[in-house]
Order: structure tokens, then C-alpha cells, then sequence
């Protein structure tokens, strides 16, 4: 593989034999802890797991669906960032490669006789599609209105209601979370990049696959205690809504896309796997909690003064029903503030 790694019309790094080289301060930072540039690419790659992502692959006339070749037909954009690769040879801009339809969605999000049906029609070889770049096991999409990206992901109602409960819970807060709506059987939210004013960094990026909390709590502490201390309210969140599916590609950092620098932890996303998404058990706090457990080692061990920000019963209630999903809402409304309680 030899080319060129870019971000908007700037040249990052020189590609030589998939080495990268010449690299400067606008490199991702994947690349800067020394990872490989075919595991970066192939880390932008559809979840080949996806039964839509297959479908997809054949509707675009794709006969090599390896993660690497899926990602280099996109030149290994994405709709968060502002990074691409550019081959050896290839006479291109940023502009010729920049998604401008979301004609593929359909395909995507639902897979049905009818969306196939409507994408055969297509030139697969003109497709700008940011499909073939949207990562993560739910099935999903991008979709365009009025010039911003917003992500539409397939969810069953208690998986929708969680998404949306925590996203106006921490607005509640006054913590920054990306704003979940319900549309139909899906959920959608706007790109929180702001049309690319950021690149969005995985926490892979810098943390590697390592959940442990306090150390992605002492890298973010390399970047700013601001960042640091936001992180502390992501797991506060977490705990209390009980996400066990915090991992290192569903929170990051946000980067200014004219500099490079760090700015902000990225909004709260992904909370489908929370609260009453896998059913109803006890609003009992357990005594062996261990997303709990966690939370108090954690904020113990690094000497964290944490106030927990106000919340009671009548404003879980208020929460609960403002979203128009039918859920057993006495139950979360008894399970959260246990668990605030408990914390």
C-alpha cells in the first residue's frame, strides 16, 4: 500500500509499503502510539457482522468485501472526521470524495426487497456512500437533511427509550450528550462533529482495547483535568443507568479540525445496551453491584472529589414520560433513583 494519508486537502503522512512516514502533527492518534496503518483502515470498516453490511457489499458490486478493500472504496472516510487515503497515481481532491447522498441508506438500516430493489438502479461505481465507513454491530445508517449527517440505528422500544432517557437525563445534568430522537423503529441523532468542525477520536485510539477506568481516566489527565473530569461524569452516567457496554470505540475525543488540537470529550452516545434495554429484573440495588463496585474503587483510588449533580423522583418521572415509548416507566423511574441513592 503506498499513498498518501490525508486530512482535508493536507498531506499527513507518506505511505510506503503500508509504513508510515514523514508524519506531522495532524496524524491521527492511532498512528502516533505506533499502531499499524492497515489496523487504522481496517477500524473504519462496516461490521462485516452486520447482515445488512453484506448486502450492501453485493448491491455495490463488491467482490473483494475484506475490511481493507471496503475501506479503501471509500478512500477510508468517514462522516466524523476529516481523514482519507490517497493512492499512488490517483488525480484527486478532498471534494471528489466527500459523501454527497445517502442513497445506499436503506440498504443499510433494513435490508428490505424494496430498498435493494431501488439501490440496484445506482451506479455503484459513482457511489459516494458513508455506509461502507459506519462502524458498530446494530444495524444503521447515515442520512442527509438540510446539509448535516444524522445517524439513524435500529432498536427495539426499551433499547430506543434507554438511548433517549439518558440523553435528556444528562442534559438534565448539563452534561454534553448527543441528542436522541425516536423515528419509527429507529433512533436518530445528528452528527456531533458539527459537519467536521471536530475530528472524532475513538478512545481506541489512545487507550488501546483497555476498559479499565482508572487507566483511561490517567491518559485523559495527559490531554486536560477538564477532560478528565468529564469522563468521571460519562461513568457516573454509566453507572447510574447501568451501561455495561462502555468500551473504547463508543466514547473519544473530540479535535479541532483546523489544528489538530484536543478539545472536549466527545458528547455521551451509545447508551442502546442500558437501563431496561435487556428487559426488567429488580429495582433493588444488589450489594455486589459491580458496575457500582467499580464506580467507588475507581473514584477511591484516584482521590476524586465527586458531587453528585441533583436529581429526584418527580424529575425522573418528568423525563420518563416526555418520551412517547411504551415502557414500564414506574419501574425505571424506581430503578434509577435506587441506584442514585446506592451512589
Amino acid at each position: 500500500m503506498n499513498g498518501y494519508l490525508m486530512h482535508k486537502d493536507n498531506i499527513v503522512a507518506r505511505i510506503e509499503n503500508d509504513i508510515v512516514m514523514d508524519e506531522n502533527a495532524m496524524l491521527p492518534l492511532q498512528l502516533f502510539k505506533g499502531a499499524s496503518i492497515e489496523g487504522w483502515l481496517t477500524g473504519r470498516a462496516i461490521d462485516r457482522h452486520r447482515t445488512n453490511s453484506r448486502l450492501l457489499k453485493k448491491v455495490m458490486r463488491m467482490t473483494d468485501t475484506s475490511d481493507i478493500a471496503t475501506v479503501l472504496r471509500a478512500h477510508a472516510a468517514t462522516v466524523t472526521d476529516n481523514y482519507w487515503f490517497k493512492a499512488d497515481g490517483e488525480d484527486i481532491a478532498y471534494k471528489d470524495i466527500l459523501f454527497n447522498d445517502d442513497s445506499y441508506a436503506d440498504v443499510a438500516l433494513f435490508g428490505t426487497f424494496e430498498s435493494v430493489s431501488s439501490a440496484e438502479k445506482l451506479d455503484p461505481s459513482r457511489s459516494k456512500s458513508p455506509e461502507l465507513t459506519n462502524i458498530g454491530s446494530f444495524e444503521k445508517c447515515w442520512k442527509l437533511h438540510d446539509g448535516r449527517w444524522y445517524m439513524y440505528k435500529r432498536e427495539n422500544a426499551r433499547e430506543q427509550f434507554s438511548e433517549i432517557f439518558i440523553s435528556r437525563l444528562c442534559q438534565h445534568f448539563g452534561y454534553a450528550a448527543a441528542v436522541y430522537e425516536k423515528h419509527d423503529d429507529c433512533v436518530i441523532t445528528p452528527d456531533f462533529t458539527e459537519n467536521k468542525k471536530y475530528d472524532f477520536e475513538p478512545a481506541v485510539a489512545f487507550v488501546g482495547d483497555n476498559e479499565d477506568y482508572t487507566f483511561n481516566y490517567q491518559k485523559l489527565l495527559t490531554f486536560s483535568p477538564e477532560i478528565a473530569g468529564d469522563y468521571v461524569k460519562l461513568l457516573f452516567v454509566d453507572t447510574l443507568c447501568y451501561n455495561m457496554d462502555r468500551h473504547t470505540n463508543n466514547y473519544g475525543l473530540l479535535r479541532d479540525a483546523d489544528t489538530g488540537e484536543v478539545v472536549k470529550l466527545a458528547p455521551n452516545f451509545d447508551n442502546n445496551i442500558a437501563l431496561i434495554s435487556r428487559g426488567y429484573t429488580c429495582t433493588t440495588v444488589r450489594e455486589m453491584d459491580i458496575l457500582i463496585t467499580l464506580w467507588q474503587e475507581f473514584i477511591t483510588e484516584n482521590h476524586i472529589q465527586f458531587k453528585k449533580p441533583p436529581l429526584d423522583r418527580e424529575m425522573i418521572q418528568e423525563i420518563a414520560d416526555s418520551i412517547d415509548i411504551d415502557v414500564k416507566k414506574d419501574y425505571v423511574v424506581d430503578f434509577v433513583i435506587n441506584r442514585y441513592n446506592a451512589l
